[in-house]
C-alpha cells in the first residue's frame, strides 16, 4: 500500500513540469459596451423608406433616417429576437451594402465581436441625424431561408429592413415608414396606411408596434370583411384561386370570429387583420401578431376545401395569438427591445393552450367538421401516449427551450429527443384540465370559464402587453374552481411524466382505441401529405419515395436497426410502394412470416426482417358516453 502512494506522487511531480511548460494564455474579458434598454422617449421620429420592387431578384432597397441629439459613440441593432419566432431568428446574414453617413460624409462602423446583430458608430459633432442605406437580400431559394417574395406576392417584415438605436425600450422610438410595391399590387397590414398609386405611408407609431405589423403585398387580391373589426385578407397566385371561394366557406371564417369573441369577452385589439397567403411560390408561414397574423397554405385552399383540412385550423391558431401570447405573455418572454433573449418557459400556456383553443374554434366556427376534430384529437392522443417515449426522461417544460436549442433544425430521433412539444401536449393537458373543471364544477363551468377570466378580463381594445408567470396560471384556475391545481400542473409540465394526460378524452366521454382502418382525417393526412403513417404499428412514417420520415424510438422497426437515413426499396421482395407496405403489415398479422424489406443506406444494401404481427393500428376516439359528453359540449358552437 506505501509503494503505491509513492509511485503515484512520483508520477504526479514528473508530470507537473511538462504541463507547466505549454503556453496558457488568459482570456480577453468581454466588455459590453452596448446600452441597455431604458423606458425614456427617443429623441426624434426614425424615417423609414423600403423599395420593394424588386420581384426578380427579392432585393429589398432600405433608406433609413435616424435623427441623433448628440454626439459621440452609439450603437445601431438590427432585431434579434423576434416575438413569435420563440429564439433568436433575425436574418442578419441577409443585411448588405450597409452604409452610414452624416452632414455627407460617411461614418465607419464596427460589428460588435459579442453582438453579432449590433454596428457600433461614433456620431460625428454637429450631425443631428444618420442617413443609413442598406440591402435586405431574401432568399431565392428554400435552402437559402423563406421564399418571401414570389412573382405575385410578397411578405415583406420590418424587422428585416430597419436598424434601431439601442438604449431605449423599442416602444420608446417613433418611427414612420413608407414602402413602394410594384405597380398593381395591393398591400395590406395590421398597421393602417394611406397610398398614393403603388406608396404605401404607413401611420406613424413606436418600433415595437411597426415590427409586430407586417405586411402582405400582391397582384392577385380580395378582402372580406369578417367583422366591423376584423378583416380576411387573401393573396393568391392567380385569379381563379381566389375565384374558388364559396360564400359558406367565408362564412365559416365569420363564424370563426363571432365564436373566438364570444369564447374570450373582449377583443384585445381596435381592428385585426388576417393576412392570408394561397400560394406555392412563396414560402409557408404561420406567425401571430397582435392585430394581424401571417398565414400561408396552399393555393388549393378554396378550391379543394374539403379536403384541405391541414390547413383549417391554421387561422383559428393565430387569431386565438391575439389574446394568448401576445395581449397576456409570459413575464419571462417579454422583452423591452429585441436585443434581449427571450425565455420561453410558458410556452405550455402561450402555444399549447393556442393549440387547444384553435382546434376548439375550428370545431366550434365549422372551420373543421367535428368528427375530423375527434380524428385530429385522436392522432394528438397517440402520438403522444406511443410516439413520444422521449417523455420517460425530458420534462414538458424542457421542450419550451426547443427553439433555441435545436432551432426547428430536423433530428435524428424526434420520438426520443423530443420536440416543441409544449404545442400538442399542452392541448392534452389543457383537455383535461377541461374535464377537471366540469367535473368539480359539477358540470356548471368548463375552460370556457378560464379563457374569460385569464384572456378576456381586460379593457376591450386594449392591445398592450398584460404578462404572468406559473402562479398567475393557477390562481386563475382557482377562481374558476378550487382545486390542487399547483400540483395538477407541476406533475405534468415540469415533472418527468412518462403517462401520457389522457383523462381529457375518457373523464370527457371517449376513450382512444386502434383500429386497422384509419379515420377520416387520418386518410386525409396520408393523401395530402403523400405519407404512410404507420408509427402505431411499424414505428415508421413513410413517404412514397420510400424514404423515411420518422422511426419510433423502441419500435420494431427502431429494433430491426433502421433510421430516417434510409430508404426502403422493397417489401417482401416486390418494388416499394406505400400501399405495398400497408398490404404487407396486414398480411403478415395473419401469418408467422416476418416483413422483410430491403434498406438502402447511401450505396450501400441490406436486408432487414421485423417480426411484427399486430396489424394496422390507426387512432380514433370512441364514445363512452351516453348522451351529450362534455368533449361534445367543449366543441359545441356557443
Amino acid at each position: 500500500m506505501r509503494c503505491s502512494f509513492v509511485l503515484a506522487a512520483l508520477l504526479l511531480t514528473t508530470a507537473t513540469p511538462a504541463f507547466a511548460q505549454n503556453s496558457a494564455p488568459q482570456p480577453v474579458p468581454i466588455v459590453d459596451t452596448i446600452p441597455a434598454a431604458k423606458d425614456v422617449p427617443y429623441p426624434g421620429t426614425i424615417t423609414l423608406t423600403v423599395d420593394a420592387t424588386d420581384v426578380e431578384q427579392g432585393i429589398f432597397r432600405v433608406k433609413e433616417t435616424v435623427p441623433v441629439a448628440q454626439a459621440g459613440h452609439m450603437v445601431l441593432l438590427y432585431p434579434s429576437w423576434l416575438p413569435g419566432k420563440h429564439a433568436s431568428r433575425g436574418e442578419i446574414e441577409k443585411l448588405t451594402g450597409l452604409t452610414i453617413t452624416a452632414n455627407g460624409k460617411t461614418i465607419p462602423w464596427v460589428r460588435d465581436t459579442v453582438d453579432v446583430f449590433a454596428f457600433h458608430i461614433d456620431v460625428p459633432e454637429g450631425a443631428d441625424k444618420l442617413e443609413l442605406s442598406f440591402q435586405f437580400t431574401s432568399a431565392v431559394s428554400s435552402n437559402q431561408g423563406r421564399i418571401v417574395v414570389a412573382p405575385s406576392m410578397m411578405n415583406l417584415q420590418f424587422p428585416s429592413v430597419s436598424l434601431y438605436p439601442a438604449g431605449y425600450f423599442t416602444r420608446q422610438i417613433p418611427i414612420r415608414a413608407t414602402v413602394t410595391y410594384p405597380e398593381g399590387w395591393t398591400a395590406r397590414s395590421g398597421l393602417p396606411a394611406t397610398n398614393q398609386g403603388s406608396v404605401y405611408s404607413y401611420q406613424p407609431t413606436n418600433y415595437q408596434v411597426l415590427v409586430d405589423s407586417p405586411v402582405f403585398a400582391g397582384r392577385y387580391f380580395r378582402e372580406w370583411p369578417l367583422s366591423d373589426r376584423v378583416d380576411l385578407n387573401v393573396f393568391a397566385d392567380s385569379q381563379e384561386d381566389l375565384d374558388a371561394a364559396k360564400p359558406e366557406m367565408i362564412e365559416a371564417h365569420r363564424n370563426l370570429v363571432d365564436q373566438a369573441v364570444k369564447l374570450f369577452g373582449t377583443q384585445q385589439y381596435d381592428h385585426y387583420e388576417f393576412l392570408l397567403a394561397m400560394t406555392d411560390e412563396m414560402g409557408g408561414i404561420g406567425l401571430e401578431h397582435h392585430r394581424s397574423s401571417e398565414n400561408g397554405v396552399g393555393p388549393d385552399y378554396f378550391s379543394n376545401w374539403d379536403n384541405a383540412l391541414g390547413d383549417r385550423d391554421l387561422l383559428p391558431h393565430e387569431y386565438t395569438h391575439s389574446w394568448n401570447g401576445k395581449y397576456r405573455r409570459g413575464a419571462d418572454l417579454w422583452t423591452p427591445d429585441f436585443r434581449t433573449p427571450m425565455r420561453d418557459s410558458m410556452m405550455w400556456v402561450y402555444e399549447g393552450q393556442t393549440q387547444f383553443w384553435g382546434v376548439v374554434l375550428a370545431a366550434r366556427s365549422g372551420m373543421l367538421p367535428k368528427d375530423d376534430v375527434l380524428g385530429l384529437l385522436a392522432y394528438y392522443g397517440a402520438l403522444y401516449g406511443e410516439g413520444r417515449p422521449g417523455r420517460e426522461w425530458r420534462p414538458l417544460v424542457d421542450t419550451t427551450n426547443d427553439p433555441i436549442i435545436a432551432a426547428r433544425r430536423p433530428k435524428p430521433w424526434t420520438s426520443w429527443q423530443r420536440s416543441e412539444d409544449y404545442y400538442v401536449e399542452g392541448l392534452l393537458i389543457w383537455l383535461e384540465a377541461d374535464a377537471k373543471i366540469r367535473e368539480l364544477s359539477g358540470g356548471e363551468k368548463s375552460m370556457d370559464d378560464f379563457a374569460r377570466a385569464f384572456f378576456g378580463s381586460g379593457r376591450d381594445g386594449d392591445w398592450g402587453e398584460v404578462t404572468y408567470d406559473f402562479d398567475t396560471v393557477v390562481a386563475t384556475l382557482n377562481s374558476v374552481v378550487p382545486w390542487d391545481w399547483d400540483k395538477f400542473l407541476t406533475e405534468r409540465v415540469l415533472d418527468v411524466n412518462p403517462q401520457v394526460p389522457l383523462a381529457g378524452f375518457t373523464d370527457n366521454g371517449y376513450r382512444l382505441i386502434f383500429t386497422s382502418k384509419p379515420t377520416h382525417w387520418m386518410q386525409n393526412y396520408e393523401s395530402t401529405s403523400g405519407r404512410a403513417h404507420l408509427g402505431f404499428s411499424l414505428g415508421l412514417v413513410m413517404r412514397n419515395s420510400g424514404s423515411i420520415a420518422e422511426v419510433v424510438w423502441g419500435s420494431p422497426a427502431f429494433e430491426a436497426g433502421i433510421d430516417v437515413a434510409d430508404e426502403i426499396v422493397s417489401v417482401n421482395g416486390q418494388a416499394y410502394s406505400n400501399d405495398l407496405l400497408k398490404e404487407a403489415v396486414t398480411a403478415a398479422k395473419g401469418s408467422d412470416e416476418p416483413i422483410r424489406l430491403t434498406i438502402r443506406s447511401g450505396e450501400r444494401y441490406r436486408e432487414v426482417t421485423i417480426d411484427y404481427h399486430g396489424g394496422l393500428r390507426y387512432p380514433r376516439l370512441e364514445k363512452t358516453a351516453t348522451g351529450e359528453a362534455g368533449l361534445d359540449r367543449l366543441l359545441q358552437a356557443k
